[in-house]
């Protein structure tokens, strides 16, 4: 069974930096993930394990992975070839590792970037700032593109979460760089945080044909809102809600599940899963940050699970036999979505009124959390942008 994202239609988002030029492949951020072209071949079963497997016997990798993609998170490799991944995300966090690394395969890409004319005639350094940052977006997303046979999906600068507009000029910005390096849109995403004008901002977007990555999603009102705008790509963190929920109270949809007995994390993915197929959305649903198996276990038949490597290595070590292959049950599938009751005020036609309404504290703060997160990151690079401009022979 293979654990790769294929494309079309399934492709998976993961961001990366290497250290040398033929040593480690190293992640740059608590949210990366990595992608392969075979199954795990280079992940060994334990000695224990091995002569079972030998038998005929498969793994409990194998079983889940007929029901999800699975994906790794946060790994380190040896051997970039050994390890191919088949999709990309390209991030503020990606180039800060790339210029931490003088040696790296794409800090030619960022060099490119900082000599660029267009960027260096700029007399105002805020908008040179800003248009080598783009460059080196997209010349690093074009690097990528050749090494991948996926989708390449480029973070859009969170500083603009709350301007649809802005985001929009950005994409058809970072748009006619790559068409400029012939990297055509079919390969792309972009990743854009669920703010409503970031959902408003991807609902237009996809309507030109323009594929989108929609995260920060922590409740049904975004996820519902995503869906109904069209955004290719929709990515819920299970880990970081549930640490929320465990520290904290007084948020309506949170407490709602655990009345009920429910993750509430869980019970996110599988409400938004259930609505996508129900109501016959095209979006496909990524839960990310599940730490542990019987998270994943209960999470099979969601589109994509990134799940860390120790998860997946205690996966492909567990021999199973034939009979109990059949032990691990679909949890999500669109025949049980079909059956699934929304409620009047579910299934309402989103907009930023109804949207902020329903909005909870763990969604606001989580949203809140992430959009800090990548806006420090990008002021990081452009601070060290302007440390390295102008670059050796400019």
């Amino acid at each position: 069974m293979s654990i790769s994202l294929r494309c079309p239609p399934s492709q998976a988002l993961s961001s990366f930096s290497f250290q040398g030029r033929n040593s480690r492949l190293i992640s740059t951020a608590s949210d990366v993930h990595f992608n392969f072209r075979s199954s795990f071949p280079h992940i060994r079963a334990s000695s224990s394990s091995s002569s079972s497997l030998d038998a005929g016997l498969s793994t409990e990798l194998d079983a889940v992975s007929s029901f999800s993609e699975i994906v790794p998170d946060t790994v380190v490799f040896d051997d970039f070839e050994r390890f191919p991944p088949t999709a990309a995300t390209v991030s503020s966090s990606l180039l800060l590792g790339i210029c931490s690394l003088p040696d790296t395969i794409f800090r030619n890409a960022v060099d490119m970037a900082l000599a660029d004319s267009s960027c260096c005639e700029l007399e105002n350094s805020e908008l040179r700032l800003s248009c080598f940052f783009n460059k080196a977006l997209v010349n690093v997303g074009g690097d990528l593109a050749k090494m991948v046979p996926g989708r390449v999906s480029t973070e859009v600068d969170a500083r603009l979460a709350y301007d649809t507009h802005g985001i929009i000029r950005k994409v058809h910005d970072l748009l006619k760089l790559y068409s400029e390096i012939d990297v055509p849109p079919e390969r792309l995403l972009f990743k854009i945080p669920s703010t409503w004008q970031g959902i408003e901002a991807s609902r237009l977007l996809e309507s030109e044909g323009i594929q989108t990555h929609l995260t920060f999603v922590y409740s049904f009102a975004q996820a519902a809102a995503a869906a109904q705008a069209g955004a290719s790509v929709i990515q819920i963190f299970v880990g970081r809600l549930r640490d929320w929920a465990r520290n904290h109270s007084g948020d309506p949809e949170i407490d709602d599940a655990l009345k009920r007995g429910e993750d509430p994390a869980l019970s996110l993915v599988s409400k938004a899963y259930n609505y996508i197929h129900k109501y016959g959305h095209k979006s496909k649903l990524m839960a990310a940050a599940v730490r542990n198996k019987q998270d994943l276990f209960s999470l099979l038949g969601v589109d994509y699970i990134i799940a860390p490597l120790k998860v997946l290595q205690s996966l492909k070590e567990s021999a199973i036999s034939p009979d109990e292959k059949y032990s691990f049950v679909r949890r999500l599938s669109p025949q049980s979505a079909a059956m699934y009751n929304f409620t009047e005020e579910e299934l309402t036609k989103w907009d930023q009124l109804s949207l902020a309404s329903a909005m909870g504290p763990a969604s606001v703060e989580l949203l809140a959390a992430g959009l800090d997160g990548y806006v420090n990151q990008a002021r990081r690079v452009e601070d060290l942008f302007e440390k390295m401009w102008p670059p050796p022979n400019v």
